[in-house]
């Protein structure tokens, strides 16, 4: 009952937060900014956040063919569909837990395809790690780009000591956690001692890749992708059609902090978008009506193909 309670609390509690940001947001709204983001949605060109959509689908595409290099050393050759559905799901189940995706994905193919957990994990650990170096260096360039308007924002929604604090409390419990796992004698000490060694194996698999430059060039082409997706959804309303690209890239970087830390950005995506628009004079109705339509078309897009995901494994593996 317990374990129910915090599963169910591990879901609800950031939708919520999602829920009441946006409430605080959008309660101070005039009629008058109402009326003007509605009427952004109303002359919305809802055929470029289709073309958005396919830009984030190819990147599903090459992020599935991606990490086949990385489990073919390992010995694993697993049917290409049965990956992309597994991609797929990953996707969808982060709606609701904040990078359960990762888990879902490995138990997914370790379901249908016997792939070892720890391996699936492995390699999507390692797939994780270089897609935060490029969001780093997306970071880096939005930087370089307007220094002191993404700091000062960014400060403003998490201060600094918040994030130090964060990341040296959980450095601390995970050296704890791995001195215990190494040095106690309890079996399942022992056994999560072998489940580790295969993460790191699978972690490792990256030295063994037979095609190391296609594997940087796939990574780049992702990452180009999502680029090109947010690109794209800007000339979904004419007034967006001609921001520059010192805009596009610093909302891309921040928004995208915001997807790969919370629930996918329910409440928080939109407003942050807004957020960062607003500093470059874009008015909020404006901005926020952006960040809801190319939100939503992602998220329309993540539930659509996860839910066909979940129906089809079933089906293309049926025996």
């Amino acid at each position: 009952m317990k374990k129910k309670v915090v599963s169910f609390l591990k879901i609800i509690v950031p939708v919520l937060l999602g829920v009441a940001l946006v409430w605080y947001f959008y309660q101070k709204f005039t009629p008058e900014q109402w009326v003007e983001m509605k009427g952004h949605f109303n002359k919305a060109n809802y055929y470029f956040l289709l073309l958005s959509v396919l830009c984030s689908l190819m990147s599903h595409i090459l992020r599935t063919h991606r990490w086949h290099l990385l489990l073919n050393p390992l010995g694993h050759h697993p049917k290409w569909y049965n990956s992309f559905f597994a991609v797929c799901v990953a996707y969808f189940m982060n709606l609701f837990i904040p990078k359960s995706g990762e888990v879902s994905r490995a138990v997914t193919l370790n379901q249908y395809e016997n792939t070892p957990m720890e391996h699936g994990l492995g390699t999507i650990i390692t797939e994780r790690l270089i897609d935060l170096v490029f969001l780093l260096l997306f970071f880096s360039l939005a930087i370089v780009m307007n220094y002191s308007i993404l700091v000062d924002y960014i400060s403003s929604v998490i201060p600094l000591y918040q994030l130090l604090w964060s990341v040296l409390v959980l450095s601390g419990l995970l050296m704890l956690f791995f001195i215990w796992i190494r040095k106690a004698k309890h079996p399942l000490a022992a056994r999560l001692r072998t489940f580790v060694s295969g993460l790191i194996q699978g972690m490792l698999s990256i030295k063994k890749i037979a095609a190391p430059g296609l594997f940087i060039l796939e990574s780049l082409f992702i990452w180009g992708l999502y680029v090109a997706s947010f690109y794209a959804a800007t000339f979904a309303l004419a007034e967006t059609s001609g921001i520059g690209w010192e805009v596009i890239i610093i909302t891309f970087v921040v928004g995208s902090f915001t997807f790969a830390f919370t629930n996918s950005g329910i409440g928080y995506y939109p407003l942050a978008v807004a957020g960062v628009m607003g500093l470059f004079g874009i008015a909020l109705p404006l901005g926020s009506a952006f960040g809801w339509l190319i939100w939503t078309a992602n998220i329309s897009s993540i539930i659509f193909f996860g839910l066909l995901a979940l129906i089809g494994l079933p089906i293309v593996n049926k025996k």
